[in-house]
């Protein structure tokens, strides 16, 4: 067994800072990159996420490919995660600014082609989201009182009529003792 496995080639402080710097960078890049490539992946994206790792690797890494360093690297990114996740637990206000809010793509109706726009989105890929409630798109839109993209990617369907729970408001007033 080699011994020089275990022995990183780089300062153990540059193998913690490569890798946050790296994760600081793709935070940031997935919140420019908009919701949409969250939730619905092109075979493009794909690929985009396949080798960005790979392009990644050598800077988070540097010369060192000892076992010691990897595990340094990988411990730092999973440290840095819990600490973000913390973070937007505790402050709800970083939470916002890292991931963003949903954004309206119907209200009351109407599309709002600005906000497809903004998330670089097509008609078809809203109607498509639509068809996944079991809508039609041709025939429902004027019902729909609030379609959002959501900051995983997904779409929510608030229907006229609806509570925010997507249960009929009549049947919330039986519920609450009201008619």
């Amino acid at each position: 067994m080699d011994i020089h496995m275990f022995i990183p080639e780089v300062q153990i402080l540059e193998k913690i800072v490569r890798p946050l710097v790296v994760y600081v960078f793709l935070l940031i890049a997935f919140r420019v990159a908009g919701k949409r490539e969250l939730g619905q992946m092109t075979p493009f994206d794909l690929i985009v996420l396949l080798t960005i790792s790979n392009v990644l690797q050598n800077a988070m890494i540097g010369p060192d490919n000892s076992l010691t360093g990897g595990i340094i690297g990988g411990l730092t990114l999973f440290v840095a995660n819990g600490l973000i996740g913390r973070l937007t637990l505790y402050f709800p206000s970083i939470a916002g600014l890292l991931e963003g809010k949903p954004t309206p793509l119907i209200e009351n109706g109407r599309i709002l082609t600005r906000s497809l726009r903004r998330e670089v989105m097509t008609r078809g890929e809203l109607e498509r989201a639509i068809r996944k409630h079991g809508l039609d798109p041709e025939a429902d839109i004027p019902s729909i009182k609030q379609a959002l993209l959501e900051q995983d990617g997904t779409v929510t369907i608030l229907l006229n009529g609806e509570d925010h729970q997507g249960r009929p408001r009549k049947a919330l007033g039986k519920q609450l003792g009201k008619e």
